[in-house]
């Protein structure tokens, strides 16, 4: 692998984090497959496309746009090793032949300028610890007139799993302002008018943001779900600040938030995000 930069979300993501999302990939693309359609729909691949996958995680994106570029090619890049391996097994797995996947930090990877047509990214390009650094890079990625796509996590108060979260609250510590808005993490890419400045920045021009919604299926039941996302790297994080019995208090409050969104075959919650879109120059 080539040098990185972001090594918290590298040691993250080659650690707990990243080993948690591997051992659990059935149910981190249940959370967040009902996005994919915006997404692959954004991104127009054509069937001789070259795509980039940033951040592809354990690969299921990857392969969506692999079958779209049938006579051309998709490359997954991302930080982690175990998911990376995950990836790998299910191309193969697939019989998806053309189709490769590369450890790296896409912030300063080494890619072939104007090698690719498209990039796509769902949630994986909200930790970079220099966003417009990286989107330049991306961007000298694509051919003159290339087409970006991606999703990124609207603020927790669109989402339903933000009042979830704030049901847990009181029973934890603050959270740390390193995970607000404008910081690398989850909602980094939250406002629209930050989104622009960043891709603008970048050099990308006729940059969209349309907000999208779609079911995440958290678990079966309410104790599934609960235990699920309390096991999920960011609240695991926060339960191990506290002692046992405050700990056991947040859990329990995040499983009666999550008994309201009980159907009877999953937890469901309403996923918000911002299905972006830009063009090289």
């Amino acid at each position: 692998m080539q040098s990185v930069v972001n090594t918290h979300q590298a040691e993250a993501w080659n650690g707990y984090e990243g080993n948690h999302w591997a051992d659990h990939q059935d149910r981190y693309d249940a959370v967040n497959s009902g996005f994919n359609d915006h997404l692959i729909g954004a991104a127009a691949i054509g069937e001789r496309d070259r795509v980039l996958d940033i951040g592809c995680g354990n690969g299921q994106v990857t392969r969506l746009a692999a079958r779209r570029a049938r006579l051309g090619h998709t490359t997954g890049i991302d930080l982690s090793a175990p998911m990376l391996r995950r990836a790998e097994a299910g191309a193969a797995g697939e019989g998806i032949a053309n189709v490769a996947f590369e450890r790296g930090d896409a912030q300063i990877h080494p890619f072939s300028d104007g090698g690719f047509d498209v990039a796509l990214s769902r949630f994986g390009i909200m930790f970079f610890a220099d966003p417009v650094a990286a989107f330049a890079n991306i961007g000298r990625a694509l051919r003159p007139g290339g087409r970006l796509a991606f999703l990124s996590l609207r603020d927790m108060g669109d989402n339903d799993l933000g009042p979830v979260l704030t049901a847990m609250a009181r029973h934890l510590p603050a959270r740390p302002a390193s995970t607000g808005p404008g910081a690398a993490g989850p909602e980094s890419l939250a406002d629209p008018a930050r989104i622009r400045e960043v891709l603008t920045g970048a050099g990308f021009e006729q940059v969209t943001s349309t907000a999208v919604d779609a079911p995440q299926v958290w678990g079966r039941d309410a104790e599934d779900a609960g235990d699920f996302l309390g096991a999920w790297g960011p609240l695991r994080f926060m339960l191990d600040q506290v002692d046992e019995a405050a700990a056991a208090r947040a859990r329990a409050a995040l499983t009666a938030a999550l008994r309201p969104y009980e159907e009877p075959d999953a937890v469901r919650l309403r996923g918000a995000a911002w299905l972006v879109t830009a063009t090289r120059p």
